[in-house]
Formats: structure tokens, C-alpha cells, sequence
């Protein structure tokens, strides 16, 4: 074995090895990176209270001066109308706002000492479009407390505007179950009273939320003739920059809030780029591959003559093959090793920069990427080791 491998490594460029070693470790470390940073930042595009959270759009109609002396088209929008909106094929999935139709009235304290109290009101979507925690959002007819959600931003109009001026307590989201709420319910001659609970902060939906079962029963029980028909959709697309959304928006006459479909274009122009950018990683990764493939082959081709030899003097295929078959497992194999280092540090200094911005964001495991890289191992030097036995065979076949 030593006789054969120091006749063959003559030929053998130290430079061309480290030109092939240096193009497969860039390539592995362009996968493992991108497969990595894809799975980090992945939370930040994609979980609920992300940075980027799925496109959500919340239609009403028009508000004119005729409806409001009573003489202006219906507000609200119909069961055909939404079926309508749900067969478009930018849209996603379509939810309604379902209202209370009766008198409510809360007073809000700390450790029984009531603060405040305010005329208010509720409203309901489907749990899909809730972007809080749903293990406590739950209510069953005869349950003493209803969970409710708020919107962040009317904790920051407390904080910063009444709390401030009253010289009331600050309330943080951490403490937001000290609060206790008393509400009363009045209509279709009852006035009835059942507590409340805070149980998170909505950043989606500006509205006081609560399950949609509670809005069912207490719609029934204090107004039972009042039309429930929803006055705002919620709608989640597929693809924000569609103009399809705002041409079938201004054909029907309808009006977005907030603004949400230039910020939904902006995450999709995000994700595309993002996409954009893994898509030329993989390209460049499969590329040198495929380079130390050939380089491997015109190793062989170079050193035809004295493999010929070898086969002559009585050497078998298989002990030709084996010096060039573990000169490139030990290559790739230490490529897999520096790469999977390379990563480690790399994600170490873009995550600092990530947790500075988003600092709830979850350490996740580098598990994944190295098992790719291992399958990539096993993929490469198997190859190799495949086109190596292949061109030998073709020599001793030749000879």
C-alpha cells in the first residue's frame, strides 16, 4: 500500500489539492450557513408575534355621510360577500368580526382597589387569527372568568397617557394578571356581571378580543334579536404585492386599515430576497462539488499510465483505487469538520447582533446543519469514490 501510494502521489499538485480543498470547504460552509441562518431567523419571519408575521389585511366598507343619517348602503358585509372574498385566489383564509350587540361596562383594579371604570365593548375572530397563546383562550357557558385580550397599544395609552397623569400604577405584560376586571353585561332585561382576565396583548388586532363561544352566548342571552352580520373582515393572503388585492379592494368599494398592505409588500419582497440569496448558496455549494468531482477525475487521468502499470504488475483494481478513494474522504472529512467549526463561529457573531434586536428570539440547535453536512460527506466521497473505481476499472478493462 505505502509502495503504491508513493508512486502514484508523484504527479500530485499540492496546489491544485488546496484549491479543491479550499472550493468544497466554501461550498459546504455556504450550505450548513444558509440552512442555519435560515432556521434562526426563521421565528423572527414566521411565529406570531415575529417581526414578520403572516399578511393579514382588515377590510370594512365606507363610511359615508349618508349612512350616517341612516340613508347609506348596508356597513356590514354578508355571508355571499364573504364567499366571494374566500373564492378570490389571492386570498388565504378569510375570518369575521363578530360583535357584541349589548351594553357593556368595566371597572379595572389592583389587588381589589378599583382603579377605573369605562363603557367598552367586545369583539371575536377566529382563533387562527389570534396571535396570543390559545392555551387559556377558551370559555364555556357557566364559567365564572372570560379571557380577554387587549391591544399592545392600549397598554402603551395607559402606561405613558393615563397611568402618568392619575398617578395610577404602571402595568407591565408581566404582571398583566394582577389585574382584576368586573364586568357588567346588561341587555334584553338582564344586568348580570362576570369577572375578566387579561391574558395577553395583541399586536395584530387593534380590538378588545375574546373567544368566540363567549360572543355566541352572551350575543343570545342579552340580545337575541340583534343583527350579528360583521362590520370588518380579517383576510390573510397569499402574495401582499398581488395588485389583484387592491384592484378587487377598490372595485368593491372597501377600505383597509392601518395601512397593512405596503408593509405585507415589504415582507414579501423580504422573503423573496431571502429565498433569492439560499437559492445562489445552494447554486455556488453544488458547484464546487461538482469542481473537486472533476479535478479528482483529471487527477486520475493524469496518472493513467502508471495505474496501467500497476494493473500489469499484478496490483487489483480495488488497491489502485484506494489511495486516490482516501485521499478524498479525508479530504471531505476534514472540510465537514473546519466547515461545521466555521459555522459554530459565524453563528456566534450574527446571533449576538440578532438577540440585540430581538432579544425573545430562542437559541436554536446546530443539530440539523451538521447532519446535512454529514449527509453531504457521505454524498461527495461517495461519488468520488464511485468515479475513481469507474475510470481505474476503465483502465484495467483497456489494458
Amino acid at each position: 500500500m505505502k509502495l503504491v501510494w508513493k508512486l502514484l502521489r508523484r504527479h500530485i499538485s499540492l496546489p491544485q489539492l488546496a484549491g479543491f480543498f479550499l472550493a468544497n470547504l466554501l461550498g459546504m460552509l455556504i450550505v450548513l450557513l444558509s440552512l442555519q441562518f435560515y432556521r434562526d431567523v426563521k421565528p423572527i419571519f414566521s411565529e406570531e408575534d415575529g417581526f414578520i408575521r403572516p399578511d393579514y389585511l382588515i377590510l370594512c366598507k365606507r363610511i359615508s355621510a349618508l349612512n350616517t343619517i341612516g340613508l347609506g348602503s348596508v356597513s356590514t358585509f354578508s355571508q355571499k360577500e364573504m364567499n366571494d372574498l374566500k373564492a378570490q385566489p389571492f386570498a388565504k383564509n378569510v375570518g369575521a368580526f363578530t360583535a357584541s350587540q349589548y351594553k357593556v361596562a368595566c371597572s379595572m383594579g389592583i389587588n381589589g382597589v378599583a382603579q377605573f371604570g369605562t363603557e367598552m365593548f367586545f369583539e371575536s375572530v377566529p382563533d387562527a387569527f389570534v396571535d396570543v397563546d390559545l392555551s387559556k383562550w377558551h370559555f364555556n357557558e357557566g364559567d365564572d372568568v372570560v379571557p380577554i385580550i387587549l391591544p399592545r397599544t392600549y397598554l402603551a395609552i395607559y402606561n405613558f397617557g393615563f397611568a402618568q397623569s392619575q398617578n395610577l400604577p404602571k402595568i407591565s405584560e408581566g404582571v398583566v394578571g394582577m389585574v382584576e376586571m368586573t364586568i357588567m353585561m346588561r341587555g334584553n332585561g338582564l344586568n348580570e356581571y362576570i369577572k375578566g382576565r387579561v391574558i395577553g396583548f395583541s399586536t395584530r388586532l387593534n380590538t378588545i378580543l375574546v373567544p368566540e363561544s363567549f360572543i355566541r352566548w352572551s350575543n343570545a342571552r342579552y340580545a337575541p334579536e340583534a343583527d350579528t352580520e360583521p362590520s370588518r373582515i380579517i383576510l390573510e393572503v397569499k402574495n401582499p404585492a398581488d395588485d389583484a388585492i387592491v384592484n378587487y379592494i377598490n372595485e368593491k368599494g372597501y377600505e383597509m386599515e392601518d395601512d397593512k398592505l405596503d408593509a405585507g409588500r415589504m415582507t414579501f419582497f423580504l422573503r423573496l430576497v431571502s429565498g433569492i440569496v439560499m437559492l445562489v448558496g445552494l447554486l455556488i455549494s453544488m458547484l464546487s462539488f461538482y469542481i473537486l468531482m472533476l479535478s479528482i477525475y483529471l487527477l486520475v487521468e493524469k496518472n493513467t499510465e502508471k495505474m496501467r502499470t500497476l494493473l500489469l504488475i499484478g496490483y487489483s483494481p480495488a488497491r489502485v483505487a484506494l489511495p486516490y478513494q482516501l485521499l478524498t474522504i479525508g479530504m471531505n472529512a476534514t472540510v465537514l469538520l473546519l466547515a461545521i467549526g466555521g459555522l459554530c463561529l459565524l453563528r456566534s457573531l450574527y446571533m449576538q447582533q440578532l438577540w440585540s434586536v430581538f432579544p425573545q428570539m430562542q437559541d436554536g440547535s446546530i443539530l440539523p446543519a451538521v447532519l446535512l453536512g454529514i449527509v453531504l460527506f457521505a454524498i461527495v466521497s461517495l461519488a468520488n469514490a464511485l468515479v475513481i473505481r469507474r475510470r481505474i476499472n476503465i483502465i484495467w478493462n483497456n489494458k
